[in-house]
Protein backbone atom coordinates (compact mmCIF):
# COMPACT_ATOMS: atom_id res chain seq x y z
CA UNK A 1 0.00 0.00 0.00
CA UNK A 2 3.12 2.05 0.61
CA UNK A 3 4.12 1.75 -3.01
CA UNK A 4 0.41 2.22 -4.71
CA UNK A 5 -0.02 5.78 -3.35
CA UNK A 6 2.85 7.05 -5.09
CA UNK A 7 1.69 5.28 -8.22
CA UNK A 8 -1.96 6.67 -8.06
CA UNK A 9 -0.48 10.14 -6.69
CA UNK A 10 1.89 10.12 -10.39
CA UNK A 11 -0.83 9.09 -12.67
CA UNK A 12 -3.26 11.40 -11.69
CA UNK A 13 -0.63 14.35 -11.91
CA UNK A 14 0.13 12.62 -15.21
CA UNK A 15 -3.30 12.95 -16.82
CA UNK A 16 -4.37 16.23 -15.37
CA UNK A 17 -2.70 18.30 -18.59
CA UNK A 18 -4.44 15.44 -21.14
CA UNK A 19 -7.73 16.39 -19.36
CA UNK A 20 -6.99 20.12 -19.34
CA UNK A 21 -6.28 19.74 -23.14
CA UNK A 22 -8.85 17.37 -23.64
CA UNK A 23 -11.93 19.20 -22.00
CA UNK A 24 -10.63 22.43 -24.29
CA UNK A 25 -10.49 20.63 -27.73
CA UNK A 26 -13.76 19.03 -26.35
CA UNK A 27 -15.61 22.12 -26.30
CA UNK A 28 -13.77 23.47 -29.55
CA UNK A 29 -15.13 19.93 -31.15
CA UNK A 30 -18.78 20.21 -30.06
CA UNK A 31 -18.98 23.88 -31.57
CA UNK A 32 -17.93 22.00 -34.81
CA UNK A 33 -14.27 23.16 -35.50
CA UNK A 34 -11.61 20.88 -34.88
CA UNK A 35 -8.33 22.58 -34.23
CA UNK A 36 -5.03 20.05 -34.53
CA UNK A 37 -2.76 22.98 -33.00
CA UNK A 38 -2.99 20.88 -29.62
CA UNK A 39 0.56 19.93 -29.55
CA UNK A 40 1.95 23.80 -30.77
CA UNK A 41 -0.33 25.69 -28.25
CA UNK A 42 0.58 23.16 -25.19
CA UNK A 43 4.47 24.04 -26.02
CA UNK A 44 3.81 28.09 -26.52
CA UNK A 45 1.59 27.79 -22.67
CA UNK A 46 4.87 26.36 -21.19
CA UNK A 47 7.56 28.37 -22.77
CA UNK A 48 5.24 31.63 -22.16
CA UNK A 49 4.20 29.88 -17.61
CA UNK A 50 8.27 29.11 -17.49
CA UNK A 51 9.54 32.28 -18.20
CA UNK A 52 7.06 34.47 -16.55
CA UNK A 53 7.71 32.56 -13.32
CA UNK A 54 11.58 32.33 -14.45
CA UNK A 55 11.47 36.61 -14.24
CA UNK A 56 8.66 37.32 -11.44
CA UNK A 57 8.83 33.97 -8.90
CA UNK A 58 5.26 34.29 -9.15
CA UNK A 59 3.42 30.80 -10.21
CA UNK A 60 0.24 32.04 -11.01
CA UNK A 61 1.09 34.67 -13.13
CA UNK A 62 3.13 31.76 -15.40
CA UNK A 63 -0.36 30.02 -15.46
CA UNK A 64 -2.38 33.34 -16.78
CA UNK A 65 0.59 33.84 -19.37
CA UNK A 66 0.52 30.37 -20.85
CA UNK A 67 -2.92 30.84 -21.11
CA UNK A 68 -3.10 33.76 -22.84
CA UNK A 69 -0.28 33.38 -25.16
CA UNK A 70 -2.19 30.01 -26.17
CA UNK A 71 -5.88 31.95 -26.23
CA UNK A 72 -3.80 34.45 -29.05
CA UNK A 73 -2.49 31.17 -31.07
CA UNK A 74 -6.16 29.69 -31.12
CA UNK A 75 -8.08 33.38 -31.71
CA UNK A 76 -5.71 33.53 -35.26
CA UNK A 77 -6.95 29.94 -35.80
CA UNK A 78 -10.29 31.03 -35.57
CA UNK A 79 -9.73 34.25 -37.60
CA UNK A 80 -8.59 31.88 -40.74
CA UNK A 81 -11.07 29.08 -40.50
CA UNK A 82 -13.71 30.88 -39.14
CA UNK A 83 -13.75 33.81 -41.06
CA UNK A 84 -11.36 32.89 -44.13
CA UNK A 85 -12.67 29.72 -44.74
CA UNK A 86 -9.09 28.15 -44.23
CA UNK A 87 -9.35 24.25 -44.17
CA UNK A 88 -9.14 23.44 -40.43
CA UNK A 89 -6.91 20.95 -40.69
CA UNK A 90 -3.85 22.14 -42.51
CA UNK A 91 -4.33 25.21 -40.16
CA UNK A 92 -4.46 23.19 -37.32
CA UNK A 93 -1.05 21.28 -38.71
CA UNK A 94 0.36 24.70 -39.26
CA UNK A 95 0.00 26.06 -35.96
CA UNK A 96 1.11 22.70 -34.46
CA UNK A 97 4.24 22.78 -36.87
CA UNK A 98 4.69 26.66 -35.49
CA UNK A 99 4.34 26.09 -31.75
CA UNK A 100 7.07 23.36 -31.83
CA UNK A 101 9.39 25.47 -33.61
CA UNK A 102 8.49 28.80 -32.09
CA UNK A 103 8.91 27.43 -28.54
CA UNK A 104 12.28 25.83 -29.16
CA UNK A 105 13.68 29.43 -30.01
CA UNK A 106 11.98 30.95 -27.03
CA UNK A 107 13.46 28.53 -25.12
CA UNK A 108 16.66 28.59 -25.79
CA UNK A 109 17.60 30.76 -22.90
CA UNK A 110 15.54 28.69 -20.12
CA UNK A 111 17.36 25.20 -21.00
CA UNK A 112 18.69 23.89 -18.05
CA UNK A 113 16.81 25.83 -15.88
CA UNK A 114 14.58 24.44 -13.31
CA UNK A 115 11.89 25.98 -10.66
CA UNK A 116 10.83 24.79 -7.35
CA UNK A 117 7.30 25.02 -6.87
CA UNK A 118 5.72 24.81 -3.66
CA UNK A 119 3.84 22.14 -2.09
CA UNK A 120 0.21 21.96 -1.79
CA UNK A 121 -2.32 19.54 -0.02
CA UNK A 122 -6.12 20.01 1.46
CA UNK A 123 -6.01 20.29 4.96
CA UNK A 124 -6.26 17.25 7.49
CA UNK A 125 -7.47 14.97 4.42
CA UNK A 126 -3.47 14.67 3.47
CA UNK A 127 -2.90 13.58 6.36
CA UNK A 128 -5.01 10.29 5.94
CA UNK A 129 -2.65 7.03 5.66
CA UNK A 130 -2.48 5.99 1.75
CA UNK A 131 -5.73 8.31 0.61
CA UNK A 132 -4.33 11.45 1.92
CA UNK A 133 -1.04 11.08 -0.71
CA UNK A 134 -2.60 9.41 -3.08
CA UNK A 135 -5.23 12.17 -3.42
CA UNK A 136 -5.00 15.44 -1.15
CA UNK A 137 -1.93 16.46 -1.88
CA UNK A 138 -1.88 17.34 -5.38
CA UNK A 139 -1.30 21.16 -6.72
CA UNK A 140 -4.74 23.52 -6.68
CA UNK A 141 -4.60 23.17 -10.79
CA UNK A 142 -5.14 19.11 -10.48
CA UNK A 143 -8.41 20.00 -8.68
CA UNK A 144 -9.48 22.97 -10.68
CA UNK A 145 -9.44 20.29 -14.00
CA UNK A 146 -12.09 18.08 -11.61
CA UNK A 147 -14.08 21.21 -11.23
CA UNK A 148 -13.58 22.29 -14.93
CA UNK A 149 -14.72 18.81 -15.77
CA UNK A 150 -17.98 19.02 -13.95
CA UNK A 151 -18.76 22.58 -14.99
CA UNK A 152 -18.36 21.76 -18.75
CA UNK A 153 -20.52 18.64 -18.46
CA UNK A 154 -22.90 20.78 -16.77
CA UNK A 155 -22.82 23.28 -18.71
CA UNK A 156 -23.02 21.15 -21.84
CA UNK A 157 -26.21 18.69 -20.34
CA UNK A 158 -28.27 21.46 -18.43
CA UNK A 159 -27.59 25.09 -19.55
CA UNK A 160 -29.01 27.03 -22.67
CA UNK A 161 -25.76 27.91 -23.55
CA UNK A 162 -24.57 24.22 -23.91
CA UNK A 163 -27.39 23.41 -26.03
CA UNK A 164 -26.76 26.37 -28.00
CA UNK A 165 -23.02 25.35 -28.37
CA UNK A 166 -24.24 21.27 -29.41
CA UNK A 167 -26.80 23.15 -32.30
CA UNK A 168 -24.24 25.04 -33.41
CA UNK A 169 -21.95 22.18 -33.68
CA UNK A 170 -24.29 20.08 -35.02
CA UNK A 171 -26.57 22.06 -37.95
CA UNK A 172 -24.73 25.71 -38.20
CA UNK A 173 -27.34 26.37 -41.23
CA UNK A 174 -30.30 25.89 -38.32
CA UNK A 175 -28.52 28.05 -35.70
CA UNK A 176 -27.81 31.01 -37.82
CA UNK A 177 -31.67 30.80 -39.51
CA UNK A 178 -32.50 31.09 -35.22
CA UNK A 179 -30.87 34.00 -35.09
CA UNK A 180 -27.48 32.68 -33.55
CA UNK A 181 -24.19 34.22 -34.72
CA UNK A 182 -22.57 31.14 -35.34
CA UNK A 183 -19.01 32.72 -36.18
CA UNK A 184 -19.21 33.94 -32.57
CA UNK A 185 -20.40 31.06 -30.79
CA UNK A 186 -17.40 29.25 -32.48
CA UNK A 187 -15.03 31.66 -31.90
CA UNK A 188 -15.63 31.64 -27.88
CA UNK A 189 -15.51 27.81 -28.38
CA UNK A 190 -12.01 28.00 -29.59
CA UNK A 191 -10.50 30.48 -27.33
CA UNK A 192 -11.93 28.51 -24.27
CA UNK A 193 -9.71 25.54 -25.94
CA UNK A 194 -6.69 27.14 -26.98
CA UNK A 195 -6.52 28.86 -22.76
CA UNK A 196 -7.16 25.14 -21.51
CA UNK A 197 -4.52 24.33 -23.82
CA UNK A 198 -2.38 27.00 -22.41
CA UNK A 199 -2.81 25.71 -18.65
CA UNK A 200 -2.05 22.40 -19.64
CA UNK A 201 1.59 23.31 -20.94
CA UNK A 202 1.92 25.39 -18.53
CA UNK A 203 1.06 22.75 -15.84
CA UNK A 204 3.96 20.49 -18.03
CA UNK A 205 6.15 23.40 -16.91
CA UNK A 206 5.68 24.78 -13.82
CA UNK A 207 4.48 21.53 -11.97
CA UNK A 208 4.47 18.15 -13.75
CA UNK A 209 8.66 18.24 -14.43
CA UNK A 210 9.39 21.94 -13.44
CA UNK A 211 11.92 22.98 -16.21
CA UNK A 212 12.30 23.56 -19.53
CA UNK A 213 13.28 21.00 -21.79
CA UNK A 214 12.95 21.38 -25.66
CA UNK A 215 9.77 19.55 -26.75
CA UNK A 216 8.55 18.38 -23.25
CA UNK A 217 4.95 18.69 -24.28
CA UNK A 218 5.97 15.03 -26.06
CA UNK A 219 2.83 14.53 -27.89
CA UNK A 220 0.69 14.42 -25.46
CA UNK A 221 -1.45 17.06 -27.62
CA UNK A 222 -2.02 14.58 -29.82
CA UNK A 223 -3.01 12.52 -27.08
CA UNK A 224 -5.69 14.62 -25.94
CA UNK A 225 -7.13 14.91 -29.52
CA UNK A 226 -7.24 11.44 -29.77
CA UNK A 227 -9.18 11.07 -26.10
CA UNK A 228 -11.79 13.20 -27.33
CA UNK A 229 -12.40 10.75 -29.60
CA UNK A 230 -12.00 8.08 -27.48
CA UNK A 231 -14.79 9.60 -24.73
CA UNK A 232 -17.53 10.11 -27.47
CA UNK A 233 -17.37 13.96 -26.67
CA UNK A 234 -18.44 13.18 -23.24
CA UNK A 235 -16.47 14.90 -20.43
CA UNK A 236 -16.76 12.24 -17.77
CA UNK A 237 -15.07 9.71 -20.39
CA UNK A 238 -12.52 12.16 -21.13
CA UNK A 239 -11.53 12.47 -17.77
CA UNK A 240 -11.76 7.94 -16.87
CA UNK A 241 -9.44 8.25 -20.73
CA UNK A 242 -6.96 10.97 -19.40
CA UNK A 243 -5.99 9.14 -16.40
CA UNK A 244 -5.93 6.04 -17.63
CA UNK A 245 -3.55 7.12 -19.95
CA UNK A 246 -1.65 8.95 -17.52
CA UNK A 247 -1.35 5.43 -15.40
CA UNK A 248 0.12 4.03 -18.72
CA UNK A 249 2.72 6.57 -18.61
CA UNK A 250 3.61 6.49 -15.05
CA UNK A 251 3.47 2.53 -15.35
CA UNK A 252 6.11 2.85 -17.72
CA UNK A 253 8.75 4.98 -15.62
CA UNK A 254 7.77 2.50 -12.42
CA UNK A 255 8.63 -0.63 -14.40
CA UNK A 256 12.13 1.02 -15.74
CA UNK A 257 13.18 1.81 -12.37
CA UNK A 258 12.18 -2.04 -10.84
CA UNK A 259 14.68 -3.25 -13.68
CA UNK A 260 11.93 -5.01 -15.87
CA UNK A 261 13.62 -6.56 -18.78
CA UNK A 262 12.22 -4.65 -21.26
CA UNK A 263 14.18 -2.02 -23.91
CA UNK A 264 13.19 1.45 -22.10
CA UNK A 265 12.21 2.90 -25.65
CA UNK A 266 9.70 -0.14 -25.98
CA UNK A 267 8.29 0.68 -22.37
CA UNK A 268 8.24 5.05 -23.59
CA UNK A 269 6.18 3.84 -27.04
CA UNK A 270 3.44 2.29 -24.72
CA UNK A 271 1.07 5.42 -23.81
CA UNK A 272 1.34 6.00 -28.02
CA UNK A 273 0.75 2.17 -28.79
CA UNK A 274 -2.41 2.59 -26.25
CA UNK A 275 -3.71 5.95 -28.16
CA UNK A 276 -3.48 3.58 -31.54
CA UNK A 277 -5.06 0.96 -30.32
CA UNK A 278 -7.94 2.85 -28.94
CA UNK A 279 -8.42 4.56 -32.27
CA UNK A 280 -8.44 1.35 -34.37
CA UNK A 281 -11.09 -0.21 -31.95
CA UNK A 282 -13.23 3.03 -31.84
CA UNK A 283 -13.27 3.60 -35.45
CA UNK A 284 -14.53 -0.41 -36.62
CA UNK A 285 -17.92 0.57 -35.91
CA UNK A 286 -18.60 3.67 -37.90
CA UNK A 287 -22.39 3.98 -37.15
CA UNK A 288 -21.09 4.16 -33.83
CA UNK A 289 -18.82 7.19 -34.40
CA UNK A 290 -21.50 8.86 -36.07
CA UNK A 291 -24.29 8.75 -33.83
CA UNK A 292 -21.33 10.93 -31.42
CA UNK A 293 -19.99 12.64 -33.58
CA UNK A 294 -20.75 16.36 -33.78
CA UNK A 295 -22.21 16.18 -37.61
CA UNK A 296 -20.61 19.59 -38.74
CA UNK A 297 -17.14 19.01 -37.36
CA UNK A 298 -14.07 19.97 -39.70
CA UNK A 299 -16.96 21.87 -41.98
CA UNK A 300 -16.49 25.14 -42.57
CA UNK A 301 -19.50 27.56 -42.58
CA UNK A 302 -20.17 31.08 -44.52
CA UNK A 303 -23.44 32.86 -42.94
CA UNK A 304 -23.10 34.68 -46.37
CA UNK A 305 -23.84 31.86 -49.10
Amino acid sequence: MDSLAPLIASAIVAGTPLMLAGLGLLINERSGVINLGSEGMMLMGAISAFAVVVATGNFFFGFVAGALVSMLMSGFFAWLTIWLGANQVATGLALSLFGVGASAYLGLPYAGESLLPPQFGVPLLQDIPVLGQALFSHHPMVYGSLILCVAIAWFLGRTRAGLILRAVGESPTSAHSLGYNVRRIRLAAVLFGGSCCGLAGAFMSLVYTPLWVEGMVAGRGWIALALVAFATWRPYRLMAGAYLFGGITILTYHMQALGVPIASQLLSMLPYIATIVVLVLISRNSTWIRLNMPASLGKTFNPNS
